[in-house]
């Protein structure tokens, strides 16, 4: 079964500050006091001309009392939550209104008919009251009415039926004042709550739509046919070298001609425009982009349309084609190093065997060079099969946790044998009680191939290359090399497939590295730095951060990734 709905309750129930029933409460407490003002003029004026008896001073003092009454009400009092049904602020205007009209009917003071004031409070009461208030007050005036005419009727006998008559008349025309109006007043909060539910959608949609443009890699811009930019997102103000938050004018900068060439002929023809741009301003490298123009539906018949400009960096395109293309390569490549490998086999066992019987030391030199070049292409086949295999190799998440110092330890020992360089490497472990998240056979490939690295490039010195590790919430091992700094351009692929600097490496060791990181929710970074021995030699070092824990969201992550 479901379960029944709360009522829904009228916009009005929780009337804002610029909400339509605040203004039509302002608008009733003016019209008391100009109805003071009004009574209390009138009724001094007919005092003074002396032009009808019964204006007494306590008459005059009342309808003063009123107005102050009124006046007070208007500047001092906040105006009430629409739609309640009686408190103190519905008497203090509402029946102060009835109490003072019926009075003033009741004497008839100065012969004028006051009836009519009795349409102030009823509207009042419907209009910012509920049904029952509303129905209410209207009865009230009703009930007045009918007193008058009984209390005239004892007074002065005459026509009882004709002021009977009247009276209900009268007070049937309040009935139908107070039910007309609530529905208006009720109609009117029904569409009150829908403009502002209707606002808050759009004022999302707007958020929303602009949130979307401002994280956009590529540029935004809304230019009218003056030139003059209506809006900007920030990839488009860097695309053009403008400031953050500066209005802009297309025509402002003579670097920004071929776009107010292209936005001038979408306006001239009316069709979209699409052209390889440069941006070049003095002292700053030129910026190649690809631009693309379109025009919006004019706001309104007969206005003006706008040019939305799109803003693509042709480094980020050529970025993108580049990674599909190292990925297209890197698959083929797989294929290839698979066919490879058992021929490759074949040459080295053929040559050691050939190795074995030959005695001219020429033919053992060409021997070696075969086995040396053998064992070269043996390891780029094998780096290229490690990609294939990180990336579809799944990590076990029951591994436990390793002591980061010893694993480290153990194998630089290893490393460091093989290589013989014990006195180039200095080791400064200070995380004796770290535990990480890592597979020991990863980490061990992660450490050799920073090792080889720095290996390739370090100098001779007996602490060329330093191995450090620190504890705290995020244990790191730090490999540094005394080597001389990377070019930026290296720098910026560093951790790519393919890439590297020599022609003699096949550019996917410290690729491997970045995989295996991820995998096991580390990272891995390079910065250029000191010693971690605490010398001020500068140095290129790397360093990997390690989680103490597996990522709770582990699986579902590395699912993904090994599909």
């Amino acid at each position: 079964m479901v379960a029944a709905q709360p009522p829904v309750r009228p916009a009005w129930h929780a009337a804002e500050p610029d909400s339509a029933f605040v203004r039509l409460w302002l608008g009733f407490a003016t019209a008391r006091v100009c109805i003071g003002v009004a009574l209390l003029l009138l009724l001094v004026i007919v005092k003074t001309l002396g032009s009808q008896p019964g204006v007494s001073g306590w008459l005059l003092g009342m309808c003063a009392t009123y107005l102050l009454a009124a006046l007070a009400v208007r500047l001092l009092v906040r105006p009430p939550r629409p739609g309640h049904a009686f408190d103190p602020q519905w008497v203090s205007s509402i029946g102060v209104d009835l109490l003072v009209f019926a009075a003033l009917q009741l004497l008839q003071v100065g012969g004028i008919y006051y009836a009519p004031l009795f349409a102030v409070p009823v509207l009042m009461a419907a209009v910012l009251g509920s049904t029952v208030l509303a129905l209410g007050t209207a009865a009230g005036a009703a009930l007045l009415l009918l007193a008058e005419a009984w209390v005239l009727t004892l007074q002065v006998p005459g026509d009882l039926t004709q002021r009977f008559l009247q009276a209900g008349l009268t007070g049937i025309g309040f009935f139908a004042l107070a039910f007309l109006a609530h529905q208006l007043a009720l109609r009117l909060a029904r569409e009150e709550e829908a403009g502002r539910a209707s606002r808050r959608a759009a004022t999302m949609q707007v958020q929303v739509n602009q949130l979307v443009i401002d994280t956009l890699t590529d540029g935004v811009l809304v230019v009218d046919p003056d030139g003059r930019v209506h809006a900007a997102n920030p990839a488009a103000r860097d695309l053009l070298f403008a400031p953050p938050a500066a209005p802009l004018q297309l025509d402002a900068e003579p670097a920004w001609e071929p776009l107010v060439e292209m936005a001038r002929r979408t306006f001239a023809g009316g069709e979209a425009q699409m052209a390889d741009i440069a941006i070049q301003r003095p002292g700053e490298a030129a910026r190649q982009m690809y631009a693309r123009t379109c025009l919006t539906a004019p706001q309104e018949p007969g206005g003006d349309s706008l040019c939305v400009v799109f803003l693509h960096d042709l480094r980020e395109m050529e970025a993108r084609l580049r990674t599909e293309k190292l990925a297209a390569m890197g698959r083929m490549s797989t294929a290839v190093a698979h066919e490879i490998r058992n021929p490759l086999a074949a040459i080295s066992q053929a040559n050691e065997l050939l190795a074995e019987d030959l005695e001219q030391p020429a033919h053992r030199q060409l021997s070696a060079m075969v086995k040396q070049n053998a064992q070269r292409l043996q390891q780029i086949v094998e780096e290229i099969l490690d990609v294939a295999r990180v990336q579809h190799q799944a990590v076990n998440l029951s591994t436990p946790t390793l002591a980061l110092d010893a694993d480290v330890r153990g194998h630089c020992d290893d490393w460091i044998g093989q290589h013989r360089s014990a006195g180039r490497v200095q080791l400064a472990l200070a995380a004796p009680g770290s535990a990480v998240w890592f597979e020991p056979d990863h980490l061990r490939r992660v450490l050799v191939n920073l090792l080889d690295n720095a290996l390739r490039y370090a100098s001779q010195r007996e602490d060329a290359i330093q191995v450090a590790t620190e504890g705290g919430e995020a244990p790191t091992l730090v490999v540094w090399s005394d080597g001389p700094g990377l070019d930026p351009a290296v720098e910026w692929h560093l951790f790519e497939p393919f890439f590297s600097s020599e022609s003699r490496s096949s550019g996917l060791g410290l690729y491997i590295c970045r995989q295996l990181c991820e995998r096991h929710g580390a990272s891995i970074g390079y910065r250029r730095g000191p010693a971690p021995a605490g010398d001020r030699r500068n140095g290129n070092a790397f360093f990997v951060a390690f989680r103490t824990a597996p990522p709770a969201t582990a699986t579902v992550a590395f699912a993904r990734m090994a599909a």
